[in-house]
């Protein structure tokens, strides 16, 4: 987890303020045939420095960065996601060999575990090495931390992917529409009015401005349309 001063800062009604050098960039998510999504492609990286502010309206004329348009707009940026850790708030699903957490409120229907019949299904059958390795995958992949794997053989211990402090905003081409601001690498989150959420390896923050979960992202994008820019994303081939 980043203990090296790296924060993003919630503003009342207005854009996330960004400090501590955090990379910027891009990366889409990939579809394995009609299994659903699988991988990550890397797209371009942003010039963002120390500090940066990143629209949370998603009217801004700079995306990512902020403009000013939630000002003109009225934006209504409350937060109104729970405060509660992660642990508290996940669905515990029991399989022979790994346990699955999910804490369905924060899907960014990002899709990765929907393929080869759902993580959910899967779970029941994880005495199976690739059943094993299919979920590990699924879970590690999903960029909101809504699920998370916990291995009983090696003592309960949680798979996660090794992630450096660091922000990528995501495209999601299969849907024609921008996802959210994946926060990664234990990066500090704070609320507008101070609290301080639970440091967390993945997390998703909404920048279409119209998550009913804010900060979070809930999917909302994929269902509205929300485009980045008019170039993005390219429909999938």
């Amino acid at each position: 987890m980043s203990d090296d001063g790296a924060r993003i800062t919630i503003t009342e009604n207005g854009p996330y303020l960004v400090q501590g050098a955090l990379a910027l960039s891009e990366q889409a998510i990939l579809a394995e045939g009609e299994s659903g999504s699988w991988s990550w492609s890397d797209g371009p990286s942003y010039e963002a420095g120390e500090r940066y502010a990143l629209c949370r309206c998603g009217e801004s004329k700079n995306k990512p960065f902020c403009d000013g348009s939630h000002v003109g707009m009225g934006f209504d940026g409350t937060e109104s996601a729970s405060r509660e850790p992660f642990e508290h708030d996940a669905e515990l699903i029991p399989g022979p060999t790994m346990d699955l957490l999910d804490d369905r409120p924060l899907c960014a229907f990002a899709r990765f575990c929907d393929g080869h019949g759902g993580i959910w299904d899967s779970m029941a059958q994880t005495d199976s090495e690739a059943k094993r390795e299919q979920v590990a995958h699924q879970a590690m992949y999903c960029p909101s931390g809504r699920l998370v794997v916990r291995d009983k053989q090696a003592g309960g211990r949680e798979l996660e992917p090794q992630l450096d402090p660091s922000i990528v905003l995501i495209e999601d081409p299969e849907q024609n529409a921008s996802g959210p601001i994946w926060v990664r690498g234990g990066v500090e989150i704070v609320s507008a009015d101070g609290f301080v959420h639970e440091r967390r390896n993945r997390v998703t923050l909404c920048r279409c401005g119209q998550s009913k979960n804010k900060p979070f992202c809930d999917g909302t994008h994929a269902h509205v349309g929300f485009r980045a820019r008019e170039d993005s994303p390219a429909p999938a081939a």
